[in-house]
């Protein structure tokens, strides 16, 4: 009973998800949609770090390009059209990944943790000190994308309910292709790789193709969380691609649990709650509020600290003692 619940858990909280807005208020709905594009991000790192052993910390560079690119190919006076700027955000995130792969994936261990993290460094200042990118001040989406056929408009993002649809789509879709991947022979190869990369050398496997397969897919789906982001706040700037909001992915995957996709989403409602909890006056007082990244810096450690295997590692320890 148990594991066939927990096959349909997927299932049932995604249709769980689509019934929320009826019931939400709009500052929970915005809070939700906050989580579902977090944990699209956070699933594209875990293809890198859980899925392949590959631990970046340049991976917020994709994100970026991704936003950027939705805001920079928009029309100026007219809202852009979403079948058009969506793959073209991943493209350019997935080119990005494709160019900063086949440089990187010649290091190892820390030396490729060191160039990822350099080459997002390279990102960030060509958006930060050029007028191409905005600078400091970042660029505003005037229209946000909308899906029209005929003349009609199916989908406007300026339609909260249309956004948190896209949103979630995105998150079914992205959670269901890394969930059939882990179950292909291509998954297989990526783990095989996390365990022994000389052994699935030494058994025929091109590794480094392998790899460099899954970084420009994992950076193809962070470019979608970066549309989603850009089309949400109608805003982007040169700090979504800081090695900051890296650090802060991966603290997301490793706070729900590492090899787990479930793990990627679950920290992400951990990470986005544990925020917006220590960022509320009303909970922790002005003070603490204030300071709330040196809070949330404390919260996320003792999590760690007391889970090392995430949080859902906790719930399969409260499972399995039931």
């Amino acid at each position: 009973m148990v594991a066939t619940l927990n096959r349909w858990l997927p299932l049932l909280a995604a249709l769980a998800l689509a019934a929320l807005p009826a019931v939400l208020s709009p500052y929970l709905q915005d809070l939700v949609l906050r989580v579902m594009v977090l944990a699209v991000f956070a699933l594209s790192l875990e293809l890198l770090v859980g899925t392949t052993g590959l631990v970046s910390l340049g991976h917020a560079a994709f994100y970026g390009i991704g936003a950027y690119a939705t805001v920079k190919l928009s029309p100026e006076f007219e809202a852009g059209n979403l079948l058009l700027l969506l793959p073209a955000a991943m493209a350019a995130a997935g080119v990005y990944a494709a160019a900063v792969g086949a440089l990187s994936l010649r290091t190892k261990g820390v030396y490729f943790i060191m160039v990822t993290l350099a080459f997002a460094q390279m990102a960030y200042f060509v958006v930060h000190d050029t007028k191409a990118g905005g600078g400091t001040d970042g660029i505003y989406l005037n229209l946000r994308p909308v899906l029209a056929l005929g003349g009609q408009t199916l989908i406007n993002l300026d339609d909260k309910r249309s956004m948190y649809g896209l949103a979630l789509g995105a998150l079914v879709a992205t959670y269901a292709l890394l969930a059939l991947l882990r179950r292909s022979r291509f998954g297989h190869a990526l783990a095989g790789i996390r365990v022994n990369e000389q052994r699935m050398r030494a058994a025929g496997f091109s590794t480094t193709l392998y790899k460099w397969a899954a970084f420009v897919l994992a950076g193809m789906l962070a470019g979608l969380a970066g549309f989603l982001v850009a089309a949400k706040d109608g805003f982007v700037n040169p700090e979504m691609l800081s090695w900051h909001e890296s650090g802060a992915v991966l603290l997301v995957i490793i706070l729900g649990g590492l090899g787990h996709l479930r793990g990627a989403v679950i920290g992400a409602i951990g990470f986005v709650l544990l925020k917006e909890a220590l960022s509320t006056p009303a909970l922790v007082g002005h003070v603490l509020a204030e300071r709330w990244q040196l809070t949330l810096g404390l919260a996320v450690m003792a999590c760690v600290a007391l889970m090392p295997k995430g949080l859902i590692g906790l719930a399969r320890r409260k499972e399995s003692g039931s």
